[in-house]
């Protein structure tokens, strides 16, 4: 493994830093994405049992679980909650702003795994470009006799952009399923939400 990174130049540098990189957040992110779910679902049998009850202090209990539970949708509810003596049209905004302003936290890293599918692909044809042009010099100075020279660098151009493209294409799969995770996450939320203020103006 270790002589393959070498053939594939200065530019191996970069794209190892990347691939641990990718690896780093798409494992920050299953687990973080996980955590999230586990608390909002946690948090809306909770809520659904003082919503269910009798009890007249209902509202001031809901209030109360929103305050100590760190987790995006008690953070919705309690800006709804903020707004419950409001018509249904301002309550369904707040609930809309306050879904948005999550939208940042549950994306965090995800810009950085972007990059990383951009540019991954980019130092891979790099390093072709280098390789190719490593050839082409050995070419001229030796002319097609040292076949060993010539191999050198053809092999850093197809290495480089080999495994740029390996790291790009898993890269790219794993973005676009947070991308996906993270939508229905707050569609999970924005939906309890306006559940929850349902049975309270009911």
């Amino acid at each position: 493994m270790l002589q393959f990174l070498i053939k594939g130049g200065v530019l191996m540098i970069p794209l190892v830093f990347c691939s641990i990189l990718a690896l780093a957040i798409v494992i920050e992110k299953f687990l973080s994405l996980k955590l999230t779910k586990k608390k909002a679902s946690l948090f809306i049998e909770k809520s659904k049992k003082i919503l269910n009850s009798n009890d007249d202090r209902k509202i001031n209990k809901l209030i109360a679980l929103c305050e100590v539970t760190s987790s995006p949708l008690s953070r919705i509810l309690q800006k709804a909650l903020d707004k419950k003596d409001k018509n249904r049209e301002e309550i369904k905004e707040a609930i809309e702003d306050a879904g948005s302003l999550e939208v940042p936290h549950l994306e965090k890293h995800l810009k950085i795994l972007g990059t990383i599918v951009t540019i991954a692909p980019l130092l891979g044809l790099l390093g072709t470009v280098f390789g190719m042009i490593r050839a082409f010099n050995v070419i001229a100075i030796q002319g097609v006799g040292d076949a060993g020279a010539l191999a050198g660098g053809i092999a850093e151009a197809l290495i480089t952009t080999a495994v740029g493209l390996s790291i790009a294409i898993p890269t790219l799969i794993f973005y676009n399923y947070f991308i996906y995770r993270t939508d229905k996450l707050i569609q999970m939320f924005e939906n309890a939400s306006r559940e929850f203020l349902e049975l309270l103006l009911s």
